[in-house]
């Protein structure tokens, strides 16, 4: 229904500074944005304003000034670092007679380019149209409208109406899928959660190394390129924690600074995977200078999916281009994980993740040496089955020692589960 512009067109992008705090990274992100969208940059104009123009969105000046330059340089499409609203849209795309796309607009066209699966296909296009949906007159600007006469009226109108009807049922249509999809993603979690397997889930502000990371996590490989929104559709694996056992790790879609309403709300199905995980890994680029404020970004996004009372351990990225750093663990005053500086991209520190993510989400490691008489065989089988045996020898007696290593969650599950007093075949404790 709508013509959507092609990768490698010719743009000329407008930034406008309201003397917020975070303008200046905005335009390097916006441009970021534009080359992740596969255009080519012409120009980028910036102006200062107090408040938004009503008619142009820019002054009447720097529109004049916008066409002339759209004129000069042959420019396709004219960006906008700001969202506008369908009047302003249209005013200026009047006047400097060319295409004219938001901030909302270009986020939603890398989001089509990037979807993979059929659930992510719709996400999108039930983001684009609900977008859409307060701009169809742009559409019909060229058809008569309707006259008061007998005979006068024009197909405009009832054109209008007609693709607002169908519009409205093809969202519907769309809800109605991704309540199915929802459904589906909801029985596998109960599948997990009978399993007992813990889910992890990848957040971050976007082209933070999320993806790199996971697959260097999880030995698979999902796309990963040096590029906004790299990752639209989530990836679920395995990943194996040594003694601690298996966790689900999730790979995400990543935010961004004003990251559209329509977006997040088509979205639910699948950051549903972050609001119902036991542990939030929140990658951070270590060797970005505005971390702490893509932080806080991503942190007001967890609040509005409702995942900000999950436990989060923080992972800086990216850690060879910090000079002077290396791969570690910080942990707070209770000898817990907070803090974990890793490079995915060299394979650096991956074996100290997996080990503060097992002691977050299992608990603290506990290590016994067990004597076990012939007659235990079924015990000493289970706990070769788990992975929990570290070493084995024999006692005079001709019993089995065997030490062993394990969560102590799962310690205290196995001397529930026994038939015999596990605390009387320990012989020895260490930590």
């Amino acid at each position: 229904m709508f013509d959507r512009y092609k990768g490698g067109e010719h743009a000329v992008l407008v930034h406008v500074d309201f003397n917020e705090p975070d303008d200046c990274e905005a335009v390097e992100e916006f441009v970021a944005l534009v080359e992740s969208a596969g255009l080519n940059k012409l120009a980028l104009l910036s102006s200062k304003r107090n408040q938004p123009h009503p008619k142009f969105f820019v002054g009447t000046g720097k529109a004049d000034e916008i066409a002339e330059a759209v004129s000069d340089l042959n420019a396709d499409v004219l960006l906008v670092n700001h969202s506008l609203s369908p009047g302003q849209a249209r005013n200026l795309e009047q006047h400097v007679k060319c295409k004219v796309i938001d901030r909302t607009g270009l986020i939603l066209d890398i989001f089509a380019q990037r979807a993979r699966t059929f659930e992510g296909k719709l996400q999108v296009e039930l983001a684009q149209l609900q977008y859409m949906s307060t701009r169809l007159v742009r559409g019909w600007t060229h058809l008569e409208r309707q006259k008061g006469g007998i005979g006068l009226r024009g197909p405009g109108e009832t054109q209008l109406e007609t693709d607002r009807r169908l519009l409205r049922a093809r969202i519907q249509y769309i809800k109605h899928r991704l309540e199915k999809v929802s459904k589906q993603r909801a029985q596998s979690r109960r599948s997990r959660q009978r399993a007992e397997m813990p889910t992890v889930s990848l957040v971050g502000y976007t082209n933070a190394g999320k993806s790199t990371l996971f697959n260097a996590l999880t030995s698979s490989e999902v796309y990963a390129a040096n590029q906004l929104f790299a990752t639209l559709d989530p990836t679920l694996r395995q990943w194996q924690l040594g003694h601690f056992g298996e966790v689900i790790l999730a790979d995400t879609v990543g935010f961004i600074r004003h990251l559209p309403h329509d977006l997040v709300a088509a979205f639910k199905a699948t950051l549903e995977e972050t609001t119902l995980a036991d542990l939030l890994l929140h990658v951070v680029d270590g060797g970005d200078e505005l971390s702490e404020d893509n932080i806080m970004e991503v942190n007001d996004v967890l609040k509005q999916v409702g995942a900000a009372e999950i436990p989060v351990l923080m992972i800086y990225n990216k850690v060879d281009t910090v000079e002077g750093m290396s791969a570690r663990i910080e942990r707070d005053e209770q000898g817990l994980p907070q803090r974990v500086w890793v490079s995915a991209l060299n394979r650096d520190g991956l074996e100290l993740v997996a080990q503060a993510v097992g002691e977050l989400t299992y608990g603290a490691i506990v290590h016994y040496t067990l004597e076990l008489p012939a007659s235990h065989g079924k015990l000493r089988a289970a706990l070769y089955e788990h992975q929990w045996v570290t070493k084995e020898d024999f006692s005079e007696q001709g019993d089995w020692l065997i030490d062993i290593s394990l969560p102590a969650q799962d310690w205290e599950r196995l001397c529930n589960t026994q038939p015999v007093d596990m605390q009387k075949l320990i012989k020895e404790q260490s930590r």
